[in-house]
């Protein structure tokens, strides 16, 4: 196997990062039982009760992966084909930590009328679906067509699973700075992941929120908005306690970016408030360097990035989520679901510090703790 460091001879060597094997090993005896013609009366049993199928076959341990290749990485419209190797990581990821089969599905259209009808013909297969990778704001209504149109948990890990885990992050982020949830937050980025990060932290309280995209600070009154960005204009307090200024950082206590590479510099943190949090998520190269954001005052640091301290990666989240919507027969995730996995996986970390907000994704405990966290909330 070539090494690591050369990605392309790593895949064109490894030719996938899965594989779909047999859980039996076949011989004479058990063939007939596993195929025809034992496997007949199995069908049967579920044609008569459909509810079976979770009991009979692999149905409830198996989630597709679905993705148009609009919204890849941080690479944009790339194109189904080229979104492939980030869906078989995806399933790598399922497969090594939390024991479930998950299949990538790329499809070769844009037309959300055509993927939510693909994805609910292909339903009957799967015990989740994993939005992946299709850009904003199609996902928005892709997803809420789909969780109101199957009775299997649907899930787009770009706006929700980010979104998890920065609150886990910022729950202690202000720990560590001494702040409460009355700080001002400022968000770079309208997209699915911004959105979807300021609709969690108004449900978790922290109102104070202030969104910025390439033309500056969102406002009702520009007339291109979304009515996702509405939605969330709507139950931000910022503008009745937060004086704006040049930039949307100013008299910020947190800064949260999930836009593009290198938009700030350590002055723009240094018209943050004392003790400035700063989550820098763009990949692979961030909103800010984290050594630039600490020269500006920054006294804790999160990319998205694995080669520094903190990352915000949501692969803390969806192999332990789905683990527990499987496990519990879950049909939608709701918010107190999003907001008791964020808990969970912020109460990992005991003893937060400036390099330790959320714990390793190669935690063991991880898994087992969002899966509990999911089945305690429903129960």
């Amino acid at each position: 196997m070539a090494s690591a460091s050369d990605p392309i001879e790593f895949h064109r060597q490894s030719r996938g990062k899965t594989a779909i094997t047999s859980k039996i090993p076949l011989d004479a005896q058990n063939l007939s039982i596993v195929y025809t013609p034992g496997v007949g009366e199995v069908s049967m049993a579920i044609a008569e009760d459909p509810a079976l199928v979770r009991e009979l076959t692999g149905k409830q341990n198996t989630v597709a992966i679905v993705t148009d290749g609009t919204a890849v990485l941080g690479l944009g419209d790339i194109g189904p084909e080229a979104a492939l190797p980030v869906m078989e990581g995806k399933a790598a990821i399922f497969s090594e930590f939390a024991g479930i089969n998950a299949v990538p599905i790329c499809l070769a259209t844009k037309d959300p009328d055509a993927i939510v009808e693909t994805v609910k013909n292909i339903a009957p297969g799967f015990g989740g679906i994993n939005l992946e990778d299709i850009s904003a704001p199609r996902c928005f209504e892709i997803e809420r067509r789909l969780t109101r149109d199957l009775d299997i948990p649907v899930f787009h890990d770009d706006q929700h699973g980010t979104a998890i885990v920065v609150l886990a992050g910022l729950i202690n982020a202000l720990a560590v700075a001494g702040k409460s949830d009355e700080v001002r937050i400022a968000i770079s980025g309208a997209g699915a992941a911004g959105i979807a990060i300021a609709q969690l932290l108004v449900a978790y309280g922290l109102t104070t929120i202030r969104i910025s995209d390439s033309k500056g600070v969102l406002s009702a009154e520009r007339e291109t908005l979304n009515d996702d960005q509405r939605d969330v204009l709507a139950l931000s307090t910022a503008d009745a306690s937060w004086p704006v200024g040049a930039a949307v950082l100013d008299g910020a206590d947190v800064f949260i970016g999930v836009s593009r590479a290198g938009l700030f510099s350590s002055d723009d943190i240094r018209r943050m408030r004392e003790n400035p949090m700063v989550f820098a998520l763009a990949n692979p190269v961030p909103e800010i360097m984290p050594d630039e954001a600490r020269a500006g005052g920054a006294v804790v640091v999160a990319t998205g990035r694995s080669d520094f301290p903190n990352q915000i990666n949501n692969a803390l989240v969806f192999p332990g989520l789905f683990r527990g919507l499987l496990d519990h027969d879950v049909e939608q995730v709701s918010v107190p679901i999003k907001l008791a996995v964020a808990a969970a996986l912020a109460g990992l970390v005991e003893t937060p510090t400036p390099d330790a907000i959320v714990p390793s994704i190669f935690d063991e405990r991880v898994v087992p703790a969002i899966a509990r966290a999911v089945g305690e909330s429903v129960a």
